[in-house]
């Protein structure tokens, strides 16, 4: 499981190295936006990930979205978001972002980081 961490994770970094697309990280905080945000959490990760502020991740070894800032940037998932993030592992299903979905749902992520 700490490889497939340490993948994900060098996978997004060397994204985000790469992207010409990244945000200053300014994402929607307005309750409509957070609200979007929550849901698309809600309908296309929380089947294995923790997406509130204190549920627990279905999936063993899911990372929780509160912590996602620890582990690496969130401006970083902004190209993973357009394009379909891709996991070495074969239950992360396959999905890409619309740009407003993608601002609304880091800006979720942000409203929701515990450090």
């Amino acid at each position: 499981m700490q490889r497939l961490k340490s993948f994900v994770l060098s996978a997004v970094l060397v994204a985000a190295a790469s992207s010409g697309h990244a945000s200053d990280g300014d994402y929607p905080s307005d309750p409509v936006s957070l609200a979007t945000g929550q849901e698309l959490a809600e309908i296309h990760c929380a089947a294995c990930h923790a997406v509130g502020k204190d549920d627990t991740s279905a999936q063993p070894g899911a990372p929780a979205f509160r912590s996602l800032s620890s582990l690496y940037p969130l401006e970083s998932l902004e190209e993973p978001l357009a394009e379909g993030i891709v996991t070495a592992h074969d239950n992360m299903p396959e999905f890409a972002f619309e740009p407003d979905d993608i601002d609304a749902f880091l800006g979720y992520l942000t409203s929701i980081q515990s450090n």
